[in-house]
């Protein structure tokens, strides 16, 4: 970014309260809490608190190296030439918090009276060290902090950096400052461990198994399928037109068939009636005889 500081003042004022507070640096809330921190650590873990030393060291070095970048110097991106402060909806509650960052250590000072927190805290969680302030311990992370701070601005804050040009540390720093610049590489191996599998994964159920053999398969082939076959061959070609029509129509055609052959018998020749009559006889007294 570069150049902030001018077109954001409100920003960069309370940016700096936010830096000094994470800093460590007396009397912002950081410092308090900090100190506790190394405190208890000296005090029972001395590996853990020469870490948290050399942690708190970085710390300070890295918001002070934002501070020289984002806002001292001169723009380096567009989006930085056209930058304006923020609205009152994004300062208002910055300013809040800057207030906390400047006062909220007075919740837990490690003074007789002051220890407000940690005697609340110890009704809900039982016996709570409270810690005196300790000089040797603040000392040393005020001074490693102010030191980081320096260094920062010997590297970044002395001679901003211009457009292109590349950070100082890049060169002495090699592969590491690489490591640090790409996050370590940590969003690259959650895309391919995660991620990508997961988007691969979503694509296979989506494509393959929802649509091919969900929709395709058992919806268009099995489902539909059938109740096509169901419908069109074996109810309406088979059941209803050979089964229901055929035998109707059979009914239809058998009843032409015998009303034309009994339409044959009602002629109208009298010699066609009387020998209906003496078949009859016939058949009749031949009934009677063979009886």
């Amino acid at each position: 970014m570069g150049g902030l500081r001018k077109t954001m003042p409100v920003t960069f004022w309370l940016y700096m309260i936010g830096t000094l507070a994470l800093a460590g640096i007396f009397p912002f809330a950081g410092f308090w809490s900090k100190d506790e921190i190394l405190l208890d650590a000296s005090l029972h873990f001395t590996s853990v608190y020469w870490q948290l030393t050399i942690a708190a060291f970085f710390t300070a070095f890295y918001m002070g190296r934002q501070i020289w970048m984002v806002f001292f110097g001169e723009a380096r991106t567009d989006a930085a030439k056209h930058a304006e402060e923020s609205p009152k909806v994004m300062t208002v509650p910055l300013m809040v918090l800057a207030v906390l960052s400047v006062a909220g250590g007075a919740l837990n000072l490690p003074f007789e009276g002051f220890h407000n927190l940690g005697h609340w805290l110890g009704h809900t969680l039982g016996e709570v060290e409270g810690l005196p302030l300790d000089m040797k311990v603040a000392g040393i992370s005020t001074g490693l902090a102010l030191l980081a701070i320096l260094i920062s601005w010997f590297l970044y804050g002395r001679n901003p950096l211009k457009t292109g040009e590349i950070d100082p540390l890049k060169k002495p720093l090699g592969p590491i400052f690489t490591g640090m610049e790409g996050k370590w590489f940590v969003d690259e191996g959650y895309f391919a461990v995660i991620i990508n599998p997961f988007n691969k994964i979503s694509q296979f159920l989506a494509d393959v198994i929802d649509w091919r053999f969900w929709h395709d398969f058992v919806h268009d082939t099995v489902i539909l399928g059938t109740y096509n076959w169901l419908s069109e061959i074996a109810l309406n070609e088979y059941a209803d037109q050979k089964g229901i029509d055929g035998f109707a129509n059979w009914l239809g055609s058998a009843t032409q068939s015998v009303s034309a052959t009994l339409r044959k018998v009602q002629n109208g020749f009298v010699r066609s009636y009387a020998l209906s009559v003496l078949l009859g006889v016939v058949l009749i007294l031949g009934y009677l005889i063979l009886k």
